[in-house]
């Protein structure tokens, strides 16, 4: 994808939206989807998985970062999360993380702010040895 090519934003809040009915949130309560775009022009999908051993919950980034993995891999461009009614959520600091990992600091997240600006001085792939 060009740097100039427009990001489907409206594409992506659909996709995380339609992805939050998926998730299973028994005890929160709040389904939350993310959708992304990848470099080569598809879009992945996650959703969150409770736990009754809380630490142990799986994000709707985690579910997006294996979709990206599970279909090809590459590198996600700009991201999307809802909560069940197709809110705008921002990633958790766990997620932030996840995002760097899978799309750097320049990857767009909620159309406003990058991976780069919600985790500055992020740890990386090029930290280690």
């Amino acid at each position: 994808m060009g740097a100039t090519q427009e990001i489907p934003w409206s594409e992506l809040w659909a996709a995380a939206h339609e992805a939050s009915t998926g998730a299973y949130a028994p005890y929160s309560k709040l389904s939350v989807g993310a959708a992304a775009l990848t470099n080569d022009g598809r879009i992945v999908t996650g959703c969150n998985v409770e736990n009754a051993s809380y630490g142990l919950t799986l994000c709707a980034e985690c579910g997006l970062v294996g979709d990206l993995h599970r279909t090809g891999g590459g590198r996600l461009v700009a991201v999307a999360v809802t909560d069940g009614d197709g809110n705008p959520l921002t990633p958790c600091g766990r997620c932030r993380q996840l995002l760097y990992e899978a799309g750097g600091a320049a990857c767009q997240v909620n159309e406003t702010q990058t991976v780069g600006e919600l985790l500055p001085g992020a740890f990386g792939p090029d930290d280690l040895p």
